[in-house]
């Protein structure tokens, strides 16, 4: 069983950036890879960046490639989303899953509860 806890969010102007985290419980983070997705009012839950469990391999969407960088700490059980350059269209709820770097959500068994971030312009 792995619990997740996101944080991080917030409202910021557009051109601005935050940094999320997401806390993850068990011994056994290291071994999962980790994604990021965002669901904003009206819209279906889609697929933002993954990292593999030893952090070599990373994956974006199209629409946060250049911008967004995920990183993670395994000493800290930890996952990170640095968002650059945000946007009014990058406003969502920011959640974390695992295991997988799947674009598909149905593919994560783990989710957490989601980070408001609301990018104003």
């Amino acid at each position: 069983q792995v619990q997740l806890v996101e944080s991080g969010g917030g409202l910021v102007q557009a051109g601005g950036s935050l940094r999320l985290s997401c806390l993850a419980s068990g011994r056994t983070f290291s071994r999962y890879a980790m994604g990021w997705f965002r669901q904003a009012p009206g819209k279906e839950r889609e697929f933002v960046a993954a990292i593999s469990w030893s952090g070599g391999s990373t994956y974006y969407a199209d629409s946060v490639k250049g911008r967004f960088t995920i990183s993670r700490k395994n000493a800290n059980n930890t996952v990170y989303l640095q968002m650059n350059s945000l946007k009014p269209e990058d406003t969502a709820v920011y959640y974390c899953a695992a295991p997988g770097t799947s674009s598909d959500p149905g593919a994560y068994d783990y989710w957490g509860q989601g980070t408001q971030v609301t990018v104003s312009s």
